[in-house]
């Protein structure tokens, strides 16, 4: 008989065997802007906004030189726009007197640059650079909540050290991403189509939904 482990993994190789970063960059930089820009928006959203945005600044000189107005024109689309072209500025001051304009790839120092929290510094490490993890961004705390790997009041630092106490570290960066499409496709935060996935006898949401229905 399977465990639960076991059947999450092959579930996840089965319906998202070719999981990865949906966001769209080329560079340590690229990177690094694109992650940081896809917080509390779609990555399809910031994808639509990049391509013109790399263009204009392509390198930390150009996001510390240019005027706070002109950055904010190229996402303006985006949530909070205001905000993290501000951000963005900072981050290519920081960059430039820091690291000679250069990302660092050390987890410590991407977290003390403006607007790089814990998430962003993990996803950057994970697709740029050599340190396996899984980072936990709102599908992954979700899923992890629903399926028993985490608490609800757990800070995203915490699940994800239990995630990687409980998954082979080979398996890391496809947990990530895989999680992310599954939360995207099925286990969404309202509504997820139940009927499609075979995790049942773990998830806690439905559970109590079904109690609930039978009552």
């Amino acid at each position: 008989m399977r465990t639960k482990n076991q059947s999450l993994l092959t579930y996840l190789h089965e319906r998202f065997p070719d999981a990865g970063c949906a966001l769209n960059f080329q560079s340590d930089l690229e990177c690094l802007v694109a992650i940081s820009l896809s917080a509390q928006t779609t990555d399809v959203s910031v994808n639509k906004v990049t391509p013109s945005l790399f263009k204009a600044f392509p390198d930390a000189k150009h996001y510390a030189d240019a005027p706070l107005e002109a950055i904010e024109d190229q996402i303006r689309s985006l949530g909070l726009y205001r905000n993290k072209a501000k951000n963005l500025k900072a981050l290519g001051i920081a960059l430039c007197e820091l690291y000679d304009g250069v990302v660092p790839h050390s987890f410590e120092d991407l977290v003390k640059l403006p607007g790089v929290g814990t998430k962003t510094a993990g996803v950057f490490l994970l697709e740029r650079g050599d340190r396996p993890a899984i980072p936990v961004d709102t599908h992954v705390k979700r899923i992890s909540v629903r399926l028993g790997y985490a608490k609800k009041d757990d800070e995203p630092i915490q699940i994800e050290a239990k995630l990687e106490k409980t998954f082979p570290r080979e398996e890391w960066k496809f947990v990530h991403h895989s999680l992310i499409w599954f939360g995207r496709e099925v286990c969404h935060a309202q509504g997820p189509r139940c009927d499609e996935c075979p995790l049942h006898d773990y998830c806690s949401f439905f559970k109590k939904t079904s109690s609930t229905t039978a009552k």
